[in-house]
């Protein structure tokens, strides 16, 4: 939550508390200036509180009055704010509520998301990458510094696996509210290439254990952002172009790639999948040509590379290796297959595709 709204919040509760303040202070020297009176009907706080709801609710029913002529003058001013404490009272309860709405609505209230995607910068390359995420079943957080996306993402996107949060992007106590620290994966979709650096720069500094991806502008500063701990870099130009140029020469090619590219809508449809192996894994400590075969006698999906960690801990792709490579835990397995084999490879592998956020 923001100071404004926590101040605005506090102004509200302390409105509140003064006015009951007030209001037993009243009751009670109502009965203090009553009880000394031989003709007194208000003699207890029991009777001081229905006398005066049935006041300050203007019904009067006259079984209970005051006697002294102190008991008259509080009974005077009951009369006086009869007509604006109720007013007053739900006023401020509305603006509370209001006020708790809001802070939900802006993410102020955090989420308990774990190994989820984060995209931190809003627009519509964003919004397409979402979709994409949203498709393949990934719960997404999103933070915008901008107040006015808010209200166009809650209203495009009414995924309940969609946290969405509003707050300034250096604010790194209030981006913990998208349980970033326990997030899988950080997308950084600001507006050019040397602002997203600097800012991985603070990321780094700190959430230091986290993956991260960018879309690079110009490609010739890859380099520069592995440096600087990005996981993963991509240059739309020349992902772009790429595809572009083979459209040009290999159309069908081209028409495979974006299809596989995308997620499958349908059980038909064909995607590239990746898998975290884990110790239950049925192809843990076996060749990766012998998983090859099985897969595709099996399932009819297609190993088409593996991910390993080197002794330092960086991760390297190997496409389609030669040998007797061994499959081991902590390793992820690459697979062309299609919504319906998806369906029994999840199932026996017993993880979900796509990155795992490791311990």
């Amino acid at each position: 939550m923001n100071k404004f709204t926590d101040k605005k919040t506090l102004k509200i509760l302390l409105g509140i508390v003064l006015g009951f303040f007030v209001y037993f202070l009243l009751i009670t020297l109502l009965v203090r200036v009553e009880e000394g009176s031989t003709q007194a009907s208000i003699t207890n706080y029991r009777d001081a509180i229905w006398y005066s709801i049935v006041t300050l609710t203007t019904v009067g029913y006259g079984d209970l009055v005051p006697a002294t002529e102190y008991g008259r003058y509080i009974a005077f001013i009951f009369v006086l704010i009869s007509m604006g404490i109720y007013g007053v009272l739900i006023g401020q309860f509305s603006s509370l509520i209001s006020t708790i709405k809001e802070n939900r609505k802006l993410g102020y209230n955090g989420t308990t998301m774990e190994d989820h995607a984060v995209i931190i910068g809003w627009n519509e390359f964003g919004k397409l990458v979402l979709n994409q995420l949203i498709g393949v079943g990934k719960r997404v957080a999103i933070i915008t510094n901008n107040k006015s996306d808010i209200d166009f993402i809650h209203e495009e996107q009414k995924a309940k696996d969609v946290f969405v949060l509003y707050s300034d992007f250096n604010n790194m106590e209030q981006l913990r509210k998208s349980n970033i620290q326990k997030s899988s994966i950080v997308f950084v979709n600001l507006d050019n290439d040397t602002e997203k650096l600097v800012y991985i720069l603070s990321l780094k500094k700190a959430f230091p254990n986290l993956e991260y991806v960018v879309t690079l502008d110009n490609g010739d500063l890859k380099n520069t952002f592995i440096s600087a701990g990005v996981t993963n870099t991509i240059s739309k130009h020349e992902i772009s172009s790429k595809l572009l140029a083979s459209y040009m020469f290999e159309p069908d090619v081209a028409n495979y790639s974006e299809s596989i590219m995308s997620f499958a809508d349908e059980d038909s449809d064909y995607d590239i999948k990746q898998f975290f192996v884990t110790t239950s894994n049925p192809y843990l400590g076996k060749a990766y040509q012998e998983a090859f075969y099985d897969l595709k006698r099996r399932y009819n999906a297609v190993l088409i590379g593996i991910t390993k960690r080197d002794k330092f801990g960086n991760k390297k792709l190997i496409k389609n290796p030669l040998g007797d490579l061994k499959i081991s835990t902590g390793d992820y397995l690459i697979i062309l297959l299609n919504g319906k084999s998806f369906k029994l490879v999840r199932k026996i592998f017993g993880v979900d595709e796509g990155l795992i956020r490791e311990k």
